[in-house]
């Protein structure tokens, strides 16, 4: 995987308080190994499953900023990107910025404050794997907004409402990227079911051999699961959060 088509889900990375920590418990439970961290760039760590690149993971340096997942869309020109966000209603957290010879990012959020990243790429193009067993398969957003972050985000990205989807329903609608047929992920509608003080969100998902067995390594690494495991059309699918904070998807094979 060398090049994504702007809008795609291309990168995702971890903010976590201890990054030694953050390495035994994903290690454990996706088969990552990690590099040895750029100090240039704060410490941040490379994931890697089977030898390519899976993810990200960032030490904390300060204690104001969640602990959470975060998704990076591509794009080829990230100037643009960033006005677009702007006349799209949204907001720009962290301005385009050069990351070494690797590409450009970009931080934002968008009209009810979900926050994503935007990757223009240099020498680091994305994922070297993604939608096999430890590695990244799915994105979700969660708002309480959905008209207005389907609108948001077919202006940004291009994203389409797959309303066609099987899996499509009343207040989640896949999306998919023009002139493609496979869904990239959703926008979820967020109900009266969920604590009003959760914000909206993307939620990354990771591919894993066997639900059970990823639910026994995580709790035994002091993890727990958030949402119990449902049917869903591409297999089993739950809400993680590790023993640092940060909540996560997995989904396994039908």
């Amino acid at each position: 995987m060398t090049a994504f088509a702007d809008g795609a889900p291309c990168w995702v990375d971890v903010l976590l308080p201890d990054l030694d920590a953050g390495k035994r418990f994903y290690g454990d439970l996706f088969g990552w190994t990690f590099d040895e961290g750029a100090a240039e760039f704060g410490g941040y760590t490379q994931a890697f499953r089977d030898g390519r690149k899976a993810a990200g993971l960032m030490p904390r340096s300060d204690e104001t900023m969640p602990t959470a997942w975060g998704i990076f869309f591509a794009t080829s020109d990230i100037g643009r990107t960033e006005t677009a966000v702007r006349e799209a209603g949204g907001r720009v957290l962290h301005e385009a910025v050069p990351v070494g010879d690797l590409g450009s990012m970009l931080i934002a959020a968008d009209p009810a404050g979900a926050v994503f990243g935007a990757w223009q790429a240099g020498a680091h193009t994305g994922f070297e794997i993604a939608g096999q067993p430890g590695s990244y398969v799915w994105m979700g957003l969660n708002t309480r907004d959905p008209a207005a972050a389907d609108a948001f985000y077919a202006e940004v990205f291009g994203f389409a409402g797959a309303r066609d989807a099987p899996m499509a329903r009343p207040g989640f609608l896949p999306w998919r990227l023009p002139g493609q047929e496979r869904e990239i992920g959703c926008r979820i509608a967020m109900d009266a079911s969920v604590p009003a003080d959760l914000p909206p969100h993307f939620t990354v998902c990771f591919l894993v051999d066997d639900m059970a067995e990823a639910i026994r390594t995580a709790t035994g690494h002091g993890g727990e699961v958030v949402a119990r495991p449902e049917r869903s059309p591409g297999g089993p699918f739950a809400v993680f959060r590790d023993n640092q904070g940060a909540t996560f998807g997995v989904m396994a094979p039908k």
